[in-house]
């Protein structure tokens, strides 16, 4: 196996992908270190082979492989799609349409977030090397083995494709996956704007200055991290946005004495940055705090009811051979116990006809929860 690095080598590669009925894609990416993904490695293939893309190479122009994901006429293949489409998006070319084999397999009853290997085994009994899984992908030359485990994650996910739309088909699911794919490719998804970097967090308190503290800080810390190329968490941890938010240190020796933050750090080129970006927030608190939808609390039955909705929930997902991470999430069972559930993606298309329609029948004490051995059985009340 030999990565392509020329522009004239790319070109042929992405006539022969152009031809396809579907790609199969996969990249490696380094980011440990860094904010923004550092892309090394692009894999893909079609029916009959595939080939290894090197970004890293000199002079290489990826726009023809680009232009690709951005054709909407040619479906794309991934497994754990939301990583390499964050990278690709970074590169204005979010891959549609998008098929994610990893929600598929969910779908198709394999479980809560199979890994790829696990389904490579299941499907196609193969069992895949993984001795050069972590790697330095960004090291060169790569070697035959991480090239043949690169170009080897695409042509089994080109074979494990068709064989996971043959079982979605059968079991008339095929639309529930292209649902989920909806989100993988909104570029709101990806967002990067350090004015919504506070949107990843959790607030503690609504009113305005804590709110207005909260958002100059995120941001703040999320302007800093892409400006240093750092992760955020190398500029300041996330526990010490609710400290700053409450105890709003409005100049270097407040900031100093907080717990959550480095010893020394208001004295750093960082402090009087911070400082200043929450001076600004809070000269009108109440334009720039956020506008948060409060969820009312449960009520105080809702946390037997919510426990139902639990049982109930798994029972449906064994009948139906569904993860039920795919079907409904806490939060959302939260909201149907506290009759909050109406924007609920669990009371709309196929998950309500799973779940939802019959998680409202519990509610209303239509069904009854029957344990029959070690299995739940859902009845009708009065029904033996």
């Amino acid at each position: 196996m030999t990565p392509i690095t020329s522009n004239a080598e790319l070109e042929a590669f992405c006539g022969y992908l152009a031809d396809q009925p579907f790609i199969a894609v996969d990249t490696e990416f380094m980011r440990e270190t860094t904010y923004w993904p550092k892309l090394c490695l692009i894999q893909a293939a079609g029916i009959e082979h595939g080939g290894v893309i090197d970004p890293l190479a000199e002079g290489l122009d990826l726009e023809p492989f680009l232009d690709l994901l951005r054709d909407e006429r040619i479906l794309k293949v991934f497994h754990a799609a939301r990583q390499d489409v964050e990278i690709f998006n970074n590169l204005k070319a979010i891959p549609k349409p998008l098929f994610d084999t990893q929600v598929a397999a969910m779908a198709a009853g394999f479980g809560e977030q199979i890994a790829y290997d696990a389904l490579v085994r299941q499907l196609l009994r193969i069992d895949i090397d993984k001795s050069s899984r972590f790697t330095d992908w960004s090291r060169r030359p790569l070697s035959e083995a991480q090239l043949d485990y690169a170009v080897g994650d695409v042509t089994h996910l080109a074979r494990l494709y068709p064989r996971l739309v043959e079982r979605l088909e059968k079991a008339g699911r095929l639309g529930w996956v292209g649902e989920e794919m909806n989100f993988l490719t909104d570029p709101a998804t990806y967002d990067v704007d350090p004015e919504n970097a506070w949107r990843r967090l959790k607030p503690r308190k609504f009113n305005a200055r804590y709110l207005a503290a909260f958002r100059a800080a995120a941001a703040w810390r999320e302007r800093t991290a892409q400006a240093r190329d750092q992760p955020r968490g190398r500029i300041i941890k996330d526990e010490a946005m609710d400290e700053i938010a409450t105890q709003l240190p409005l100049d270097v020796d407040a900031l100093n004495r907080l717990r959550s933050v480095p010893k020394g750090f208001g004295g750093s080129k960082f402090g009087p940055d911070l400082v200043a970006a929450l001076q600004a927030a809070l000269r009108d608190p109440e334009a720039y705090a956020p506008v948060i939808e409060r969820v009312p609390p449960p009520a105080q039955n809702a946390g037997a009811a919510v426990e139902l909705l639990k049982v109930l929930l798994k029972a449906r997902a064994e009948d139906a051979g569904v993860a039920a991470k795919l079907i409904a999430t806490v939060s959302d069972l939260e909201r149907i116990a506290s009759d909050e559930g109406d924007g609920s993606p669990a009371l709309h298309g196929w998950r309500r006809e799973v779940f939802g329609e019959d998680a409202l029948r519990l509610k209303r004490g239509e069904l009854a929860l029957v344990l029959d051995g070690a299995r739940v059985r859902v009845t009708e009340v009065g029904v033996v």
